[in-house]
């Protein structure tokens, strides 16, 4: 927990009422999101129970398994979330745009829109994980055949969830990450994750205080868990519930007993459905941030690219990832969250603050500038305007680190000296780039900081260079040797469901 986020929390604590950690959103939120609610049986890791689901906000789709340890309405269960699910990606993927490809390169096109799962905690995400495991390899022929929805939503499952551990992409997300990002509330990381105790701190009811709205929170008969696992005491009435369904004598009373099951299952759900769509409503009140839309470009990009792959019969993710594959995705990685640190410090003065403290980052005034300096470079003479910065404190940025400043992103700047004075240090500082390819003064309106201009500068800002990684036909027999394209196999459609 960073200085900020614990004196954020420490003040909710004391005035008893969520704080802001950030001054925007840093998230996308969909127009028409896909909100999922999923249960399991108790004591399994991958057993459905039901779901409550859709885009709907007044009308959910609530799903059933009334047997949850039979493995044939397991894939029952599948069959009618894939009905869900299937036709809103295809939603997705009704209109086109066309964007810029890299230089030299003609224009590509891709989505209009993308897909977004939002789930109520990190454990539903994990619940959807191990649903896609258990789905996507599954045979369409032969011996325990399946419906072709299931293997093909167990596809897009696994990808959206791989796609969630990216810092940045909003196309699938726990609506308690969403919220506890940008609040902070008076409880641990572990009462965090209670979706309607959130709720309780960020927007309690007018008579009751966070605490107290959270207290009431923990009471499963007004606030049932928000899943995957159910509350003890309702599972005691779910073995007589799943009893009455097992032990029915015909199909009149088994009818009667998933109608039974059904309502029960519903009240449990319904109360996490309304907590979903306030807590969203609750984001939608925060403006996105300045870089929100261009990581929701790339999110469809990336949709659109793997839309074309599953329609052209691309193989579904391995079982596991080999050597240069998985050192591709460490790389994607790992650049991923150095761009998304440096949106959101860019974006969010609340966000720049926590790097001011720790060194990363440091504020000024422009108190002097030469916007014609030019100097003597290894080959030639270069032109690279100054400024000075008044500045409270020394910077502790580290010499001859490249710095760069919010207000012009894609201008590098270097430390020249440091001086200390009566009332602080002035800091010398080198610019280059940003100045539209001009060589020689005058620089462009706006290039060159105005005197009494107010700037941050910090080392965010450079991009992750990975390692290059070998081809797939090349990779050394230390790492497994060469690769061939990854083809489903007879063990791998055998898989058990965990």
């Amino acid at each position: 927990m960073s200085t900020l986020t614990a004196l954020a929390t420490l003040r909710a604590e004391e005035s008893g009422r969520a704080q802001r950690l950030t001054t925007v959103r840093h998230t996308h939120l969909a127009i028409r999101p896909f909100v999922l609610i999923p249960l399991k049986l108790a004591g399994e890791a991958c057993a459905p129970l039901a779901a409550l689901a859709g885009t709907d906000r007044h009308a959910p789709h609530l799903l059933v398994v009334p047997q949850p340890r039979n493995r044939t309405q397991r894939f029952c269960f599948t069959e009618q979330l894939a009905a869900l699910l299937l036709p809103y990606l295809d939603s997705c993927r009704e209109h086109t745009e066309t964007y810029p490809a890299a230089r030299g390169k003609e224009t590509r096109e891709r989505y209009a829109d993308a897909p977004q799962l939002l789930l109520p905690n990190p454990g539903g995400l994990a619940f959807t994980r191990l649903l896609g495991r258990s789905t996507r390899l599954r045979r369409t022929t032969g011996e325990h055949a399946v419906d072709p929805a299931v293997p093909l939503l167990g596809n897009w499952l696994t990808w959206a969830c791989d796609q969630s551990e990216f810092p940045g992409s909003s196309l699938l997300l726990s609506m308690t990450g969403l919220l506890t990002a940008h609040w902070a509330t008076g409880q641990s990381n572990t009462e965090d994750g209670n979706l309607a105790a959130v709720l309780g701190w960020i927007d309690p009811p007018a008579d009751l205080t966070g605490p107290e709205a959270a207290l009431l929170a923990e009471d499963p008969d007004r606030h049932p868990p928000a899943g995957p696992a159910t509350d003890p005491i309702f599972d005691r009435t779910l073995v007589d519930l799943i009893a009455a369904y097992d032990d029915a004598a015909d199909e009149q009373r088994q009818a009667a007993a998933v109608r039974a099951l059904e309502t029960e299952l519903r009240s449990q759900l319904l109360p996490t459905w309304h907590d979903m769509w306030h807590g969203i409503d609750l984001l939608r009140d925060l403006p996105a941030g300045r870089s929100v839309a261009d990581r929701w470009a790339y999110d469809r990009t990336v949709f659109t690219l793997r839309s074309q792959y599953v329609a052209e019969g691309g193989a579904p993710q391995p079982r596991r990832d080999h050597a240069a594959g998985a050192a591709r995705r460490l790389a994607r990685l790992e650049d991923a969250v150095t761009r998304y640190q440096t949106d959101r410090a860019f974006d969010d003065p609340l966000v720049m603050a926590e790097y001011e403290l720790g060194g990363a980052a440091f504020a000024g005034t422009v108190v002097a500038r030469d916007a014609e300096r030019m100097v003597q470079g290894p080959k030639r003479v270069v032109f690279r305007p100054m400024i000075t910065l008044h500045t409270e404190a020394r910077p502790r940025t580290g010499d001859g680190k490249e710095l760069r400043s919010p207000a012009r992103a894609d201008q590098k700047a270097a430390i020249l000296d440091i001086r200390e004075t009566s009332d602080g240090f002035h800091v010398d500082l080198e610019l280059s780039g940003g100045l539209q390819n001009k060589r020689k003064p005058p620089a462009p309106p706006g290039a060159v900081p105005e005197l009494g201009e107010e700037l941050v500068y910090t080392v965010l800002g450079g991009h992750f260079t990975a390692a290059a990684v070998p081809d797939d036909t090349d990779v050394p027999w230390t790492h497994g040797g060469s690769q061939e394209d990854y083809q489903p196999t007879d063990d791998d459609a055998q898989e058990v469901w965990e």
